[in-house]
C-alpha cells in the first residue's frame, strides 16, 4: 500500500506541474495556498449551507481568554468547561454530545487537526486560539468534501498570512489567579513565526498549567506558477491536573475548587509539520497539494479518574461520597495512562471552473491517504509519586485510510446546484503486545450530499441541503479485546462488535439576508436524524458503557449583527452581535443497547432527551465606540438546562455523576484604548463578572467553570 501511495504523490505532484498551457497567470495573483472551508465574505451567496467567520479583529476586541469563549460567538456550538481554561475543550454541534469533541471536525488550513481523526477522534489537545487569524465554521452539506467526520460540522482555524515587509505583534494580559497569556508575531521575508505562552493556576486548588506554543509559516516560490507552504508547530504543555470530577458533600463541605489530588500530573507535546503546494495550472485549473504528519505524546498520572474510583481502596471512595477528607499521599497507588500518536498523509484537491452544458462550474476533486499508528499503555504503580510499575495495557492500534470525493457547483443565473459524494475505505488493526492476541477490520462508506442556493443580490441568499452524516468508530469499539468494549486488558484473543459506523441523515434550508443596511441575519432550520448513534460516555470511567441507538436533533440557528448607525440614522457607534440556538427535540427515538450483551443502557428509552443537549442557547453582545480611542464591550451567554444521562435523572446522585445541570448565565466586559501615535492597545477585561459558580459536567463527577477573572494587558503592532 505505501508503495502505491509513494507513487501516487510523486504523479500528481511531480508529473502535472510539466503540463505547458498556453494562457498562463502568476501566482502572485493568487492568495496565498491554504484550503479554506468558507472563504472571503463574498463567497456565502455560493455555499448551500449555514457557514460563518469569526474574524481575527471581532476576536482581539473581544480580548478572548480561550478557544471556548470565541467558539461559543458561532450559533449551534455548545461548550462544556472542563478546565475552564479550554486547554481540552469539548465542542458540540446542534446538541451533539461535546465529550471530547469526538462528534467535530477540526482542521488548521484545512488539514487535520486532532491526532486520531480516524481511530480515535478525541481532543486532548487544542492548540491556542491566539495564534489564529480566524476561525471558519460550516455545518451544511458542503462539508461532505472534507471528512471523515460528516455529521455535526467543520471547524477550520486560519493561521495569519505571511508578508514580505517586516511586521509584527506583542499581547500580553495577566491578572487573577497568577493567569499570564502571552504572544509574539514576527513576519519578514515570506516568514511568520509565532510564540505563544499561557500559564495560570487553573479553576481548582491544585491545578496548575504552563503551556508554550512554537509556530512556523513561510511560503517559497517556485515558479512564476508555483508556491509552497510551510508550516511546523511544537507545543508543551506541563499540568498537575486531575480528571475526577467532585462528590455533591465534597463540593458543599470543601468547595468548587477542592481538589485533594496534589500528585496527579499531565504532561504532552506535539509536534506537526506540514507543507502544502499550489501549482497554478492555467487560470481556471489550480492544483492544491498538502502533505503533513503529526507525533502527539502524553503522560497522564493519576491517582483518580471519577468519583467512584476504586483505585485508591474502597475507604477513599467512600470517604470522598461522604464528603470526608482524603490524604492522597496515604494512597499508594497510581496510574500512569501513557499514549503517543502519530499520523500522516497526503491530499491533494484540483479546483477546475469550466464551462459543461454551456453553464457555469466550479468542480472540485480530491483525494486523501491517511495513516494512523497509536500506542497506549496503562502502567500501575506503587506509591503516591511513582513513574514506573506493572504494565497491565500495551496496546497498538492501526489505521490506514483512503478517500475521495468529487463536487461540481453548478451555476445557472441566481441558481447553484451542488451535488457531492465521498468515499470512505477505513482499515483498522489492533494489537495487544500483552498477549500477541491481534485482529484486523475494514470497511467502506459511500457518503452523497446534495446543496442548493438562489442568491439575486449578495445582500439576499436562501440555502438548503441534504447530506448522510458518517463518523467512523474507534478502533477499540470495532475490535474488542476481552469481555466489556474497549477493555484492553487480559486479552486472550481478539473479537468484534457489531458496531457500525455513525450514520445519519442532515437536512438544512436557510436564509442569509441584509434586510436593512446595518441589519444582517442568517436563520437557519436543521434536522439530524440518526440511524446509528454511538454513545462511548465516559472513557476513563466506564460509567456508560458501548451502546448505540437512533436519535434526532433538529432546531433553529439565528445569528444577527445589527448596526445601529445605519439603522436609526444617527452616529452611535453601537453594534449589537447575537446568536441564538433553539433545539425543541433531541431525542432518543429508540433505547440505547449495550454493544456487547445487547442490554438497554440504563434509564434508555424512546423519547427521552439526549445528555448535554441544551433547548435554548443565547450569546450576544454590545459594543459601543463612541469615545475617542476607545471601545466598550459587554457580552452575556445563556445556557438552559441540560440532562447528564439517558434518563433523564433530574435528582443529583451521591456520586455527582448523575442529575439535572442548571441553567447558567455569564456576564463578561471589555474595554480598550487606543493609543494611534504607538500602535498600542491597552485594555481590560473581565470574565464571569457576577463571579456565578455554575456546574458544566458530570461525566466524571462534578466539575465547574471558570470563576471571576479579571485581566489587564496591552497589544502593541510594529
Amino acid at each position: 500500500m505505501r508503495n502505491i501511495t509513494a507513487k501516487l504523490v510523486v504523479a500528481l505532484f511531480i508529473l502535472l506541474p510539466i503540463k505547458n498551457f498556453a494562457q498562463q497567470d502568476t501566482i502572485q495573483n493568487y492568495e496565498v495556498p491554504t484550503v479554506v472551508v468558507v472563504g472571503a465574505q463574498e463567497r456565502l451567496p455560493k455555499i448551500a449551507g449555514s457557514a460563518q467567520v469569526l474574524s481575527g479583529k471581532e476576536l482581539r476586541l473581544a480580548k478572548i481568554f480561550n478557544t471556548n469563549e470565541a467558539l461559543r460567538k458561532a450559533p449551534g456550538i455548545n461548550i462544556r468547561e472542563e478546565d475552564g481554561f479550554a486547554l481540552r475543550p469539548n465542542i458540540g454541534i446542534r446538541g451533539l454530545n461535546p465529550n471530547r469533541s469526538t462528534k467535530v471536525l477540526l482542521l488548521e488550513d484545512g488539514i487535520l487537526l486532532t491526532y486520531a481523526p480516524y481511530g480515535d477522534n478525541a481532543s486532548y489537545y487544542h492548540p491556542p486560539v491566539e495564534r489564529f487569524s480566524g476561525i471558519e465554521i460550516l455545518k451544511g452539506s458542503e462539508q461532505v468534501i472534507f471528512g471523515p467526520q460528516t455529521i455535526g460540522g467543520v471547524i477550520n482555524y486560519l493561521t495569519p498570512s505571511v508578508s514580505k515587509d517586516f511586521n509584527g505583534r506583542f499581547s500580553a494580559m495577566g491578572g487573577s489567579d497568577q493567569n499570564l497569556n502571552s504572544s509574539v508575531r514576527l513576519n519578514y521575508m515570506n516568514m511568520l513565526f509565532d510564540l505563544t505562552h499561557k500559564q495560570g493556576n487553573g479553576t481548582r486548588k491544585n491545578e496548575d498549567f504552563l503551556l508554550t506554543d512554537y509556530n512556523y509559516k513561510g511560503i517559497i516560490s517556485l515558479a512564476t506558477n508555483q508556491k509552497i507552504t510551510l508550516r511546523g508547530n511544537f507545543y508543551d504543555e506541563k499540568s498537575t491536573t486531575t480528571y475526577s470530577g467532585l462528590s455533591p458533600l465534597e463540593f458543599a463541605r470543601f468547595g468548587y475548587d477542592y481538589n485533594p489530588f496534589k500528585n496527579d500530573k499531565l504532561e504532552f507535546k506535539r509536534i506537526g509539520l506540514s507543507a502544502t503546494h499550489l501549482l497554478l495550472i492555467s487560470k481556471d485549473v489550480i492544483l492544491t497539494t498538502s502533505f503533513y504528519g503529526s507525533n502527539f505524546k502524553r503522560d497522564w498520572w493519576r491517582q483518580s479518574s471519577t468519583t467512584t474510583d476504586a483505585q485508591g481502596g474502597a475507604s477513599i471512595r467512600t470517604a470522598r461520597l461522604a464528603g470526608l477528607p482524603i490524604d492522597v499521599d496515604t494512597i499508594n497507588s497510581v496510574q500512569g495512562r501513557l499514549r503517543e500518536y502519530f499520523n500522516y498523509g497526503v491530499e491533494p484537491r484540483l479546483e477546475i471552473m469550466h464551462n459543461l452544458f454551456n453553464l457555469k462550474n466550479e468542480l472540485h476533486v480530491g483525494i486523501r491517504l491517511h495513516y494512523e499508528d497509536q500506542y497506549r499503555q496503562q502502567v500501575n504503580g506503587t506509591s503516591p509519586l511513582a513513574r514506573v510499575g506493572t504494565t497491565v495495557e500495551d496496546n497498538e492500534r492501526f489505521t490506514t485510510a483512503i478517500s475521495g470525493f468529487i463536487q461540481n457547483r453548478f451555476m445557472i443565473n441566481s441558481f447553484t446546484f451542488t451535488p457531492v459524494i465521498r468515499i470512505e475505505n477505513v482499515k483498522n488493526k489492533r494489537v495487544n503486545n500483552l498477549t500477541a492476541a491481534s485482529g484486523s477490520i475494514s470497511f467502506t462508506e459511500f457518503i452523497p450530499g446534495f446543496g442548493f442556493t438562489y442568491s439575486n443580490s449578495p445582500a439576499f441568499t436562501i440555502f438548503a441541503g441534504i447530506h448522510k452524516g458518517f463518523a467512523p468508530p474507534r478502533t477499540e469499539d470495532l475490535i474488542v479485546t476481552s469481555g466489556r468494549a474497549g477493555d484492553p486488558i487480559n486479552i486472550t484473543s481478539a473479537t468484534f462488535t457489531d458496531v457500525d459506523p455513525e450514520r445519519s441523515t442532515v437536512l438544512e434550508i436557510g436564509t442569509r439576508t441584509l434586510f436593512l443596511e446595518g441589519l444582517r441575519l442568517e436563520l437557519t432550520l436543521f434536522r439530524n436524524q440518526f440511524q446509528n448513534q454511538i454513545a462511548v460516555g465516559s472513557i476513563a470511567g466506564g460509567s456508560t458503557p458501548l451502546a448505540q441507538g437512533e436519535t434526532l436533533y433538529q432546531g433553529m440557528e439565528l445569528s444577527g449583527r445589527f448596526d445601529l448607525d445605519n439603522l436609526i440614522g444617527i452616529s452611535s457607534n453601537i453594534f449589537l452581535n447575537l446568536n441564538y440556538t433553539f433545539l425543541p427535540e433531541a431525542k432518543q427515538l429508540t433505547e440505547f443497547i449495550q454493544v456487547v450483551d445487547q442490554k438497554v443502557t440504563a434509564g434508555s428509552k424512546a423519547g427521552n432527551r439526549l445528555p448535554y443537549a441544551p433547548k435554548h442557547m443565547l450569546v450576544s453582545s454590545l459594543s459601543f465606540s463612541g469615545i475617542k480611542n476607545s471601545n466598550l464591550i459587554f457580552e452575556a451567554a445563556y445556557v438552559s438546562d441540560q440532562f447528564s444521562d439517558f434518563a433523564e435523572t433530574t435528582q443529583e446522585t451521591t456520586d455527582g455523576q448523575r442529575g439535572l445541570i442548571r441553567n447558567q448565565v455569564i456576564f463578561n466586559a471589555t474595554i480598550n484604548y487606543d493609543i494611534p501615535a504607538l500602535n498600542l492597545t491597552i485594555f481590560a477585561t473581565g470574565k464571569n463578572l457576577a463571579n456565578k459558580i455554575y456546574l458544566s459536567d458530570r461525566t466524571r463527577g462534578m466539575r465547574f467553570g471558570s470563576s471571576r477573572l479579571i485581566l489587564v494587558g496591552a497589544d502593541w503592532k510594529f
